[in-house]
């Protein structure tokens, strides 16, 4: 038998099941859960607002796990599973019940596709991200991809368009959000941010600005400012192209 007081502790501490990250987590899973059934039901503005809180709890719990210093290889693997459910089934049921249930085999292709790269975008992230510069995202992450598919739902529904009247525009988000996340651009992280650090008072102006852009219109805010972050990418990728490599050294 192996004694147990010669384990290290971080051993011990992988092996474990800590309950703070994991509410968090079980948070984000229920969000994700919600979003489905009130999408079955028709409620698709409900729906649309629980993947955002999915997307807010998905972000804390990570942060506090590292806080508390309660890491895991259990809540690595819990968090992907709940990712997959809250920002990959659920924008794309929604999305489906939403605008392409008519559509027969191309409707519930395209919503597939969304599903299936968020599958893949996932299982590409758990494999090599302690290979990748921590800098940027491989791929659109499916928080962002989710919350570009909801938030559009909830724009147009808050404008009072149907599914059925915007649909091809609705599968050329779903496709473009879908395959931005398997894609290879590299998309900005910010886990560079040193929140400890101090900033000038101009900075706590402009985030206390934000947030009342925010509070006054959310759907359009929300839903540019992830659009905006899911076009951020490709306009990097097309300025390094454009950019003149130094030429080697002889």
């Amino acid at each position: 038998m192996t004694d147990l007081n010669n384990r290290k502790p971080l051993d011990i501490r992988r092996r474990s099941i800590y309950l703070l990250p994991n509410l968090f987590t079980t948070g984000a899973l229920f969000a994700g859960f919600y979003a489905i059934v009130q999408a079955m039901n028709g409620k698709f503005e409900s729906a649309a607002v629980a993947v955002f809180i999915a997307m807010v709890l998905d972000g804390l719990d990570g942060r506090v796990a590292r806080m508390t210093r309660t890491q895991s290889e259990f809540g690595a693997e819990y968090d992907s599973l709940s990712d997959m459910v809250s920002f990959g089934v659920a924008p794309s049921l929604l999305m489906y019940e939403w605008a392409f249930r008519d559509l027969g085999k191309v409707g519930w292709f395209a919503a597939f596709i969304y599903c299936a790269c968020t599958a893949l975008r996932l299982a590409r992230f758990n494999t090599n991200h302690d290979t990748i510069d921590k800098r940027f995202f491989q791929g659109l992450p499916s928080p962002a991809a989710a919350a570009l598919v909801a938030g559009f739902i909830w724009v147009m529904n808050d404008y009072g368009y149907t599914g059925t009247e915007v649909r091809w525009v609705a599968i050329a988000l779903t496709v473009f959000a879908g395959l931005s996340m398997v894609s290879n651009i590299n998309f900005y992280s910010f886990k560079d941010l040193n929140m400890r650090k101090s900033v000038p008072f101009i900075a706590i102006f402009l985030l206390a600005l934000f947030f009342i852009l925010i509070s006054s219109y959310p759907p359009g805010v929300l839903f540019l400012l992830f659009l905006g972050y899911s076009i951020s990418g490709y306009v990097s990728w097309l300025y390094g192209l454009r950019k003149p490599k130094t030429p080697p050294l002889l």
